[in-house]
């Protein structure tokens, strides 16, 4: 008897062992999967701090480009004021006038007036677009064509 107590024991035994390797055995794929999960979740989480500091990098070339190209423009708009002021300066030294008309123009303030003429015409007579003899060039009648290529 004391056998098939044994024999008993020991399937029971197997029968809750089996069991629990079982259960266990599902936990550690879960906690596998789980761990798998993590990895390819800090992978990416590496991936995506690679590409933000390859963007950043690139945006700061780009602003330092900016910035030179910024600079260029500058000094270029410098030089251009530089060389108009020479340019209004030279003007200005150079009279409009030769110094003999500008001293003739000083001491005849009167000659410098404009005057006005105010001639009277003749407004019987008719302006030339308005002529007494017209040709008919722009008259509705039909023209002969002299030239036919046919």
């Amino acid at each position: 008897m004391e056998f098939i107590y044994l024999f008993v024991g020991l399937v029971i035994g197997l029968l809750v062992g089996v069991l629990m390797r079982k259960q266990l055995s599902a936990s550690e794929q879960q906690l596998k999967q789980m761990q798998q999960q993590v990895e390819q979740s800090e992978q990416s989480l590496q991936q995506y701090q690679q590409d933000v500091a390859s963007h950043l990098e690139n945006s700061t070339q780009l602003l330092s480009q900016m910035q030179q190209a910024c600079s260029a423009a500058m000094v270029q708009m410098e030089q251009s004021t530089r060389l108009l002021d020479r340019a209004n300066q030279r003007t200005s030294d150079m009279p409009f006038f030769s110094a003999e008309a500008d001293a003739h123009l000083r001491a005849n303030p009167e000659a410098s007036k404009r005057t006005v003429r105010s001639s009277v015409t003749d407004l019987t007579e008719a302006p030339r677009d308005y002529a007494d003899d017209p040709s008919g060039l722009f008259g509705d009648e039909k023209q002969v064509v002299t030239n036919n290529a046919s």
